[in-house]
C-alpha cells in the first residue's frame, strides 16, 4: 500500500474512533446531561421508556359487535334497595347514542364517561367472542386488564404474540372448569422448570359483581425468577408481546338477560352477550435498556430511539464498527454499551504519521 494510501486509511478510522482513544464513552460530549441513558459524567446508564398504557387509543379487532341489526338486551343491575333491578336497552350501530363500536374498548374512560362494547346476542353454545389487539411494535408488559359492563364470562383465555399475530402462545386461562374447558388443571404451582407456562384459574369468574367487574392478568406475579428478572432471559421472552387476543368462551349463564328485536313479538328467548369498558395493556416498549423513549420513523412504525452505539427496531444490535464485544442487554448494574472495535484502533496507531 503506497504512503498517501495509508494515510487515508488512517485519516478515514481515525475520524470514526479516534474520541475512543481517550474515553470509555466516545460520544460522551455529544449526550445531553439530561439524557436518561448517560449520568452526569457523560457514561452510559441503563435508560427505559415510561410506563404506559399501550392499549390506549389503538384499534381492536372484535369478532361480535351488537347493532346491526338493531337488538334489544336485558342485564340485571346491583343497586343497594333493589339488587335485583332489570334494566333493556337497544343497541342500534347507526346511531351514536346507542352504538357499542369496538373504539369503546380503549378509548377513555372515566367515571363520569363509562364507554362499553357491546358483542351481539348469543343464542348457541359455543358463546365464542374475540378481542385482537396489535400494539405495532415489541412490548415487555407487566399486566392484561379488562373491566367489564356486562358479567365477568365464566371462562375465558388470554393469549399473547411475538411476531405480529403469526403465530400465538396461551397467557393465562380463567374458568370455575379448568380441566373441562381448557384442559388445565385449577391452580397449578409455577416454578424455574415452568415460569413460561400458561396456567388456569378459578379466581375472578363469579357473577358478582354483575357490572364493574375486573379481570387483571399480572405477567409476572409468582414468576420464581420476577426477582431476578434482568437475568432471567426466560422471563423477559415471557413478557415480550406485539399483540394480544382475549377469547370470551362461556358467559355466566345464570343472571343472563332476556333479547328480543325490537319488532318482534312479546315473546323474547333467551340470550347472552359480553360487554368491556375498558381494554388495558400496561408496559413499556421493548428497548432492552439501550433506550429511554420509543418515536415513529418515516412510515408510522414506532421504534426506540437507540443510544450506546444500539440501533435496530428493539435497540437489539451493535451499530456498524462498534462490535468490539457482543451485543448485551443493559442491566441495572451495567449498561453493555456497545464499543468500537479495537482492531480499527490498532489500524490507526499503525499508519506512520507523515513527516
Amino acid at each position: 500500500m503506497s504512503r498517501a494510501w495509508r494515510w487515508l486509511l488512517g485519516a478515514c478510522l481515525l475520524g470514526m474512533v479516534s474520541a475512543a482513544a481517550h474515553s470509555s464513552n466516545p460520544f460522551a460530549g455529544q449526550q445531553s446531561p439530561l439524557d436518561p441513558c448517560y449520568d452526569d459524567n457523560g457514561a452510559a446508564r441503563r435508560c427505559i421508556p415510561e410506563f404506559i398504557n399501550a392499549a390506549f387509543g389503538k384499534e381492536v379487532q372484535v369478532s361480535s359487535t351488537c347493532g346491526r341489526p338493531p337488538s334489544r338486551s336485558c342485564s340485571v343491575v346491583e343497586r343497594e334497595e333493589k339488587p335485583t333491578v332489570r334494566t333493556c336497552q337497544i343497541c342500534d350501530a347507526s346511531d351514536p347514542r346507542r352504538a357499542h363500536p369496538s373504539s369503546y374498548l380503549t378509548d377513555l374512560n372515566s367515571l363520569h364517561n363509562v364507554t362499553c362494547w357491546q358483542s351481539e346476542n348469543l343464542h348457541a353454545f359455543p358463546h365464542n367472542v374475540t378481542l385482537t389487539l396489535s400494539l405495532g411494535k415489541k412490548f415487555e408488559i407487566t399486566y392484561v386488564s379488562l373491566q367489564f359492563c356486562s358479567p365477568r364470562p365464566e371462562s375465558l383465555a388470554i393469549y399473547k404474540s411475538m411476531d405480529y399475530g403469526k403465530s400465538w402462545t396461551p397467557y393465562q386461562f380463567y374458568s370455575s372448569q379448568c380441566r373441562r374447558m381448557y384442559n388445565r388443571p385449577n391452580k397449578a404451582v409455577i416454578t424455574k422448570q415452568n415460569e413460561q407456562e400458561a396456567l388456569c384459574t378459578d379466581g375472578h369468574t363469579d357473577l358478582h359483581p354483575v357490572s364493574g367487574g375486573l379481570i387483571a392478568f399480572s405477567t409476572l406475579d409468582g414468576r420464581p425468577s420476577g426477582k431476578d428478572f434482568d437475568n432471567s432471559p426466560v422471563l423477559q421472552d415471557w413478557v415480550t408481546v406485539t399483540d394480544i387476543r382475549v377469547i370470551f368462551s362461556r358467559p355466566q349463564l345464570a343472571g343472563a338477560g332476556r333479547e328480543e328485536d325490537p319488532g318482534a313479538s312479546s315473546s323474547a328467548v333467551s340470550a347472552y352477550f359480553y360487554a368491556v369498558g375498558d381494554f388495558q395493556v400496561g408496559g413499556r416498549c421493548k428497548c432492552n435498556g439501550h433506550a429511554s423513549r420509543c418515536l415513529k420513523d418515516k412510515e408510522g412504525k414506532l421504534v426506540c430511539d437507540c443510544k450506546h452505539n444500539t440501533e435496530g427496531p428493539e435497540c437489539d444490535r451493535c451499530k456498524p464498527f462498534h462490535y468490539d464485544r457482543p451485543w448485551q442487554r443493559a442491566s441495572a448494574r451495567e449498561a453493555n454499551e456497545c464499543l468500537p472495535r479495537r482492531l480499527a484502533l490498532s489500524l490507526v496507531t499503525s499508519v506512520p504519521q507523515l513527516a
